[in-house]
């Protein structure tokens, strides 16, 4: 399924039930008096969170969301029904904006949280309300006012425990197949993702986590070369970034400070991020030379902080997903999110 993170829907709130002018009408009553009832009020719209999903794909053939009206009044006052509300799914991490001004409402995190977007109108009056002394048959009543409508932009950032980013054509996305169920789009040339992708990763004993394979980076994505920003925003909530190189690479320093500049220019704070480095594709390598290499590797990384792996024969695929999950319970503990 395609990736889509940012959508623009219409709401429209019930209107209220209109209340209705009527009189008593019954036999061996000599006087009968007014008897209209209220309206109903209309039904409110609500973004509700849900951790059930995780794209905002479903609003690719539904865009326009109706709550249902409220009622108008009866006889014998009798109020009519309030319009039913409705609630409108939304993955966790979907900000909410003003479509017409671009202006943010609120970012909904927290599963089952609910958010009033549009209010559903007032009912109105039926003519009893206005029965008074001076007044015993009143022939007034007042019409349910509209609901709210309202154009909205709904924005989805990823919500993923680990991001994998690198060059194009990295192989992030053939680590990504190896590591989870999930099937991106894999071919021997650059972009090949043009749209982030996420996989759980299942360890075993009840112990997963989500991982997301992000468009290749090229120098200027923070000014919107290549793809541009438009990806960068989905790396603000990973916990560890996973830069993945081509071990082939000669220019290994150039390519990971070009990608971290990129990341600091687009926000400080994602350059602060955990981050390791998988080196990829081994298995090209016969193994004298990737020992010579691996030993220069270490002289200028740390050995806890890189991995390497070959998606083709598997190799340190396992190693790298425990270690994962060893280093997401490390960073709970720290912040205490656990």
């Amino acid at each position: 399924m395609k990736f889509v993170d940012e959508v623009e829907i219409e709401v429209k709130a019930g209107k209220g039930g209109n209340g209705i002018a009527s009189f008593r009408r019954e036999k061996y009553i000599e006087f009968g008096g007014p008897d209209g009832g209220d309206g109903g009020d209309g039904g409110n719209i609500y973004l509700k969170g849900t951790k059930t999903l995780n794209t905002l794909a479903d609003f690719r053939t539904q865009k326009k969301f109706n709550a249902q009206n409220g009622e108008n009044g009866m006889s014998k006052n009798k109020t009519g029904r309030n319009g039913v509300d409705l609630d409108i799914l939304v993955p966790l991490g979907t900000i909410v904006c003003n479509a017409e001004n671009d202006v943010f409402i609120t970012e909904l995190i927290k599963d089952q949280e609910r958010l009033l977007v549009a209010k559903g109108g007032k009912h109105g009056y039926g003519n009893l309300r206005f029965k008074s002394s001076t007044n015993r048959a009143p022939r007034k009543f007042t019409k349910g006012s509209p609901g709210e409508e309202l154009n909205l932009k709904l924005e989805l950032k990823l919500l993923a425990d680990a991001g994998l980013l690198g060059k194009p054509n990295a192989g992030k996305s053939s680590l990504l197949r190896a590591m989870t169920k999930a099937k991106p789009k894999v071919a021997n040339y650059p972009f090949t993702t043009l749209n982030p992708s996420l996989g759980v990763v299942d360890i075993g004993f009840g112990e997963s986590y989500v991982i997301a394979d992000i468009p290749g980076l090229i120098k200027g994505a923070a000014s919107g070369i290549g793809l541009g920003t438009q990806f960068l925003k989905h790396l603000s909530r990973t916990n560890i970034l996973l830069h993945v190189v081509d071990i082939q690479n000669a220019n290994i320093d150039k390519e990971l400070n070009e990608i971290n500049l990129e990341l600091e220019e687009y926000d400080k704070d994602l350059r602060n991020k955990e981050q390791y480095i998988v080196f990829n594709k081994i298995d090209l390598l016969d193994k004298l030379a990737l020992e010579r290499i691996k030993e220069e590797i270490y002289k200028i990384y740390d050995k806890k902080t890189v991995f390497f792996t070959s998606t083709i024969n598997n190799i340190g695929i396992d190693i790298l997903k425990k270690r994962i999950l060893e280093l997401l319970k490390e960073i709970e503990i720290k912040t205490g999110n656990f």
